[in-house]
């Protein structure tokens, strides 16, 4: 009798959502997502509209006042634009099932003639009404603050430079000689001005060469900043990655920061394929038409080990060396992303396992032992 009892316990008693996602709640709601306003829609498992509604972003109370007779068992779901982040935090607030949706696959799927945020809202209900729904990662609130802030160093350091870019254009402009290596010779930059003539042009170096130092000041200090909210997050995880000779802390903690937890890619392909580091072929009928979804994946990642591409080679002679041959028999280009593919999988197995960085096992080297006669 009673395994009989636990039998019909365990059949009956409800699995969690995440397994079961989502055919499980009664009610599913699809977000449209806009800057200033939101349009929600709201259904049953019967397909039956329950509320369809706009509403402003700022009227918190208000959604909430909508959700409520319904949150005991609902789902939301929206479109990963740039606005889902204060939409996230309110779900889990009120302990509200919230899902993200890939933007690039819903318009795949979903699209249609005519659209509007009332067809939008509705249609991103039926592709969770129908298991259609394309699930993107939803990053933890606690750590998103700090991935945006290295994303934004990230874009200064760009900045950067195309100010010193813009100087050598102006430069070739003038057919001055060529300038030094502004980058890492602060002295040098203040003989540049004199190079030229002419009074405004001196001004443009001038205002290009006062951002750069104001970049090497801002820089630093968001790094530092970065860093000391980062010794105890990532402590163990940014071992294992700084001990590849080559994976700064810098490359290490966006990887971190960008990938979160490594247990969300089931395989070493799926996440060489979130990094960008391979394509997708075309085929049909046995042909093959190419490649494509370049541009689906996280933009981040693809930098940071085509940066740990030309640093590992700079501080391994052997992985240059790699390379060097990869560039030979498939040109420049294609050299770099076989070993950016080949750091990726290194990377990927390091955090899984936890294990430093073998140089040997990378480059596929076996080790004789020479045994005394």
């Amino acid at each position: 009798v009673f395994c009989v009892s636990i039998f019909f316990f365990l059949m009956i008693r409800r699995p969690p959502r995440s397994t079961l996602f989502p055919y499980t709640t009664l009610f599913r709601s699809g977000v449209d997502l806009h800057a200033r306003s939101i349009y929600i829609c709201i259904m049953n498992k019967d397909r039956k509209v329950l509320v369809h509604r706009k509403i402003r972003n700022t009227s918190t109370d208000i959604l909430l006042r909508i959700l409520q007779p319904y949150k005991h068992d609902l789902v939301v779901g929206a479109e990963s634009t740039f606005a889902w982040y204060w939409l996230a935090d309110f779900c889990a607030e009120n302990d509200i099932e919230f899902v993200l949706g890939n933007a690039l696959y819903m318009k795949a799927i979903h699209g249609g003639k005519a659209k509007n945020d009332r067809i939008d809202s509705k249609k991103i209900t039926l592709l969770l009404q129908g298991g259609m729904f394309p699930l993107a990662y939803v990053y933890p609130g606690e750590k998103r603050a700090l991935r945006d802030l290295l994303r934004r160093r990230l874009h200064f350091v760009r900045l950067r430079g195309e100010l010193f870019a813009h100087i050598q254009t102006i430069n070739y402009q003038n057919n001055n000689q060529s300038l030094p290596r502004l980058g890492n010779c602060k002295s040098a930059r203040s003989d540049v001005p004199d190079r030229f003539d002419n009074e405004t042009t001196r001004k443009i170096v001038e205002s290009d060469l006062e951002m750069i130092e104001y970049y090497d000041q801002l820089i630093p200090k968001m790094e530092w900043y970065i860093f000391s909210k980062t010794t105890q997050l990532y402590q163990k995880e940014l071992a294992v990655l700084t001990s590849a000779r080559g994976i700064g802390r810098t490359i290490a903690l966006t990887i971190l920061f960008e990938v979160d937890s490594i247990d969300r890619f089931s395989s070493v392909q799926e996440f060489a394929s979130y990094c960008r580091v391979i394509k997708c072929t075309h085929e049909s009928a046995g042909k093959k038409y190419g490649t494509g979804g370049a541009k689906i994946g996280n933009p981040y990642l693809k930098y940071a080990f085509s940066e740990a591409v030309y640093c590992m080679a700079r501080h391994n002679p052997d992985i240059r060396k790699y390379l060097q041959k990869m560039e030979r028999k498939h040109g420049k280009s294609k050299g770099k992303i076989i070993l950016a593919h080949k750091i990726a999988r290194a990377v990927y197995f390091m955090l899984k396992r936890g294990t430093v960085f073998d140089e040997n096992k990378f480059l596929n080297r076996t080790l004789t032992v020479i045994r005394d006669a």
